[in-house]
């Protein structure tokens, strides 16, 4: 998968989770750059993306990431399978 295409799932996701369906991430997206993602959407939206891409993330990964470029950059590491899940 591109980074695009990741980067559409996983705004689709935190859309989902703040009810704001004009959510659009960029690599350099931080979760002080979108209103109301606090931590517990955070741990919501990881937990999201692990089961959207079936991965797994270790907790010092999720504590780490500065912005959302490096969550495409690890989904694409752990080699994601070629569709998200449904």
């Amino acid at each position: 998968m591109t980074e695009q295409d990741i980067l559409a799932v996983l705004s689709r996701i935190l859309g989902e989770l703040l009810g704001d369906d004009a959510i659009a991430l960029a690599m350099t997206t931080t979760r002080e750059d979108v209103p109301g993602w606090d931590s517990f959407a955070y741990i919501n939206f990881i937990v999201g993306a692990e089961t959207e891409f079936g991965v797994k993330f270790k907790v010092a990964e999720v504590e780490s990431f500065p912005d959302v470029g490096a969550i495409v950059r690890a989904i694409q590491a752990k080699g994601p399978p070629l569709h998200p899940a449904p």
